[in-house]
């Protein structure tokens, strides 16, 4: 359903897309993970053909981005990272708005957007300006579903949304793949990587790697520790500075610390930890998520390039 094809795109000097490949298949959910600035956005209004690449090529459904970026337009829906309905109509009014765009009607493809629309149904006479933050995401998502897509891109749909909202909209995600809908999502959260089918992991506008979720953490070669301690901000400076220890950032209450133990071992660790006045230590070995093995990729990447 997506081909990508070595896409590049600058602003000015700043190079935002670098060298971008990737395929999506028909009723696949196909994440792209990676921070604020990774490149995300710049991908998705490429493909949704909103902005031109500077090179390379990309096809949507079989249509070419550039030459036929009108075909394209009827056949994908687009939510944007930002709430981008008209606030100052009513959510039944901007539903009817966005169905006769595409020149059908709510009746028409309500079977797509009936378990997401029912839940904002009661509210459909409030502007969509007074809405929360989960239903201005439920209403986004009926606009972009109600001319039925090939493709849907979702571009970090769940940021600001409690967890909540967050577990039901990807609940949605799965009843869509089901009808056959190719869904891109992109989100900063790791965490709901596994819920993609396959995913690419971003940073500084290139693909550090594309695979399914389980793939790259199995993929995971490094030894990795879970380190605590009375002070953990002292911890993370102190960690960094002993050799054998590669690399060590913050996760949830711990640090995940990723070791060379040829060099150290858990209990040199503990001991050099309680000379620099540590108490309560606590490291122990521990299974890498997909949020580790972005942090190695990209550590791996950075230090290649010096």
């Amino acid at each position: 359903m997506i081909s990508c094809n070595n896409i590049s795109k600058h602003y000015g000097k700043i190079l935002a897309l670098k060298d971008v490949s990737f395929t999506a298949n028909e009723g696949e959910i196909f994440g792209i993970i990676g921070p604020d600035g990774a490149g995300k956005t710049t991908l998705f209004r490429i493909l949704t053909t909103l902005i031109l690449p500077d090179d390379g090529s990309a096809t949507v459904d079989g249509f070419d981005v550039v030459k036929d970026y009108k075909e394209i337009r009827k056949r994908v829906g687009y939510m944007p990272s930002r709430f981008s309905l008209y606030q100052d109509l009513t959510v039944e009014e901007n539903l009817n708005f966005f169905a006769t765009v595409f020149n059908t009607t709510i009746e028409e493809n309500y079977h797509l957007i009936k378990d997401i629309y029912i839940q904002i149904e009661p509210f459909k006479t409030r502007k969509a300006g007074k809405l929360s933050g989960g239903m201005k995401q439920k209403l986004a998502l009926s606009c972009a579903l109600i001319h039925k897509p090939t493709v849907l891109f979702l571009d970090e749909p769940t940021t600001g949304v409690d967890a909540v909202s967050r577990k039901e909209f990807w609940e949605m995600l799965q009843k869509l793949k089901q009808q056959g809908i190719t869904i891109i999502v992109s989100t900063p959260y790791m965490d709901e990587a596994s819920l993609c089918d396959r995913i690419a992991l971003i940073q500084n506008g290139s693909f550090l790697k594309i695979d399914t979720p389980d793939s790259i953490v199995r993929q995971f070669e490094k030894t990795l520790w879970t380190v605590k301690s009375n002070n953990m901000p002292k911890l993370l400076r102190d960690l960094r500075s002993i050799d054998g220890v590669e690399s060590c950032f913050a996760f949830g209450d711990s640090h995940h610390t990723i070791v060379n133990e040829t060099k150290i071992s858990i209990e040199d660790i503990k001991a050099l930890l309680e000379q620099k006045s540590h108490s309560k230590v606590e490291v122990s070995r521990t299974t890498p998520t997909v949020e580790d093995c972005f942090m190695e990729l990209s550590r791996t990447a950075i230090n290649g390039k010096e």
